[in-house]
């Protein structure tokens, strides 16, 4: 310990001794490294007072964020908008997927394709169905002839066939003793009638039913007045699923076809780049029929008048140009679906939805009850299905 230390003081002194020996010629060494030092502390007093600004800057900055975040998040609205971005958020499906991990995705995937197969199953499902119905169909049809004939009066309906028990039975019993007694005094007065069938029944239906009503004109009426039946068939085994409506004519002074049909194209798979929005049999096209009109009887165009001036001799003259008229048997010329995959214009679709619309429902209700649509008991019915 002692050695250690006076090892140390001797060195020290040797130190003055060796700096007092070589004072005159150092001194110009130690003038130029005092003038560097120099220039280096004041470069260093500038980096020291520059890095005092930017801490300073930053500080500064950092302060009036906060102070505009307070004022930010202390605003209702904000803080509003902002919960219910993060509570959208939270709640989208896809966002909870995709934080899944990779092997559960994989099994997700997995679970569609076996959807896909679901799909395919139930199409053919579909299928089937529409065979029950072309089977079926046929057990309707003679009911429906029957249904015709007495509309038609070409029979009458025994006394059982018309015997019928409504809840509403006293009082029809009551109307029906009051319209005998009218009858009876008719009967005095020589002014028999003679009914035949039921008058106006598909006319009548016509006009029951908003969806038809919006379609008929004024000058449609007497046509529709000849209408005598509607049929529905359905496209036979091993056909492209579809199916018929037919529209059955007496004799008019209007047109001479006995019959108008419209035939609806279904389908009846899942589309390829879409198979989940499968929900069962859907129509895809339709075509109608040419109706053969009578001269001058055509309502589904309208003649017009137009003036039309020579741009050489100034003189006028007038013409007359067919142009398309509002009619119920526009029916029977449907848009025709581009077979090309040009897609066809907002209004063009509409109407063509609405024209699926109507052959549905022809198919689906008014056909199969028309009795009922022609009381409006359906009507009624349909209308608080709606409301429920």
């Amino acid at each position: 310990m002692g050695g250690s230390f006076l090892g140390g003081g001797a060195a020290r002194a040797s130190l003055r001794e060796s700096l007092a020996a070589g004072a005159a010629p150092s001194a110009g060494v130690r003038g130029r490294g005092q003038v560097d030092t120099g220039t280096q502390m004041a470069d260093n007093s500038k980096a020291e007072d520059t890095a005092s600004d930017s801490v300073e800057a930053a500080k500064n900055g950092s302060d009036k964020k906060e102070k505009l975040a307070d004022q930010v998040m202390q605003n209702p609205q904000v803080l509003a908008a902002l919960q219910e971005r993060l509570d959208n958020t939270a709640l989208t499906p896809s966002s909870y997927i995709e934080t899944l991990p990779k092997a559960v995705k994989r099994r997700i995937d997995a679970l569609k394709q076996l959807q896909v197969k679901c799909a395919h199953i139930e199409a053919k499902f579909y299928e089937e169905v529409h065979d029950l119905e072309r089977k079926y169909a046929a057990l309707y049809q003679p009911l429906f002839d029957k249904r015709r004939e007495f509309i038609n009066g070409e029979a009458e309906p025994t006394d059982a066939e018309s015997e019928w028990h409504s809840e509403n039975e006293e009082e029809e019993k009551l109307a029906g003793d009051l319209k005998n007694v009218v009858v009876i005094e008719e009967k005095a007065e020589g002014e028999e009638t003679n009914v035949k069938g039921i008058p106006d029944f598909w006319f009548t239906i016509f006009r029951n039913v908003d969806m038809l009503s919006e379609l008929v004109q004024e000058y449609d009426e007497p046509i529709l007045k000849h209408l005598q039946d509607i049929k529905v068939k359905f496209s036979e085994p091993g056909q492209p699923m579809s199916f018929s409506l037919e529209f059955h004519f007496g004799p008019n002074d209007y047109f001479s076809n006995s019959v108008l049909t419209k035939t609806y194209k279904m389908k009846s798979e899942p589309d390829k780049t879409d198979p989940f929005s499968f929900e069962g049999p859907e129509i895809v096209d339709c075509e109608g029929c040419t109706i053969d009109w009578k001269k001058g009887k055509n309502v589904t165009v309208k003649t017009i008048k137009k003036k039309q001036k020579h741009k050489g001799r100034g003189t006028v003259r007038t013409i007359t140009k067919q142009v398309p008229n509002d009619s119920f048997f526009n029916f029977f010329s449907p848009i025709k679906v581009s077979g090309d995959g040009e897609s066809l214009d907002e209004d063009s679709e509409f109407t063509l939805a609405a024209d699926f619309e109507i052959g549905h429902f022809f198919r689906e209700r008014i056909v199969p009850r028309a009795v009922l649509y022609f009381t409006g008991e359906a009507i009624e019915d349909d209308d608080n299905f709606e409301e429920g």
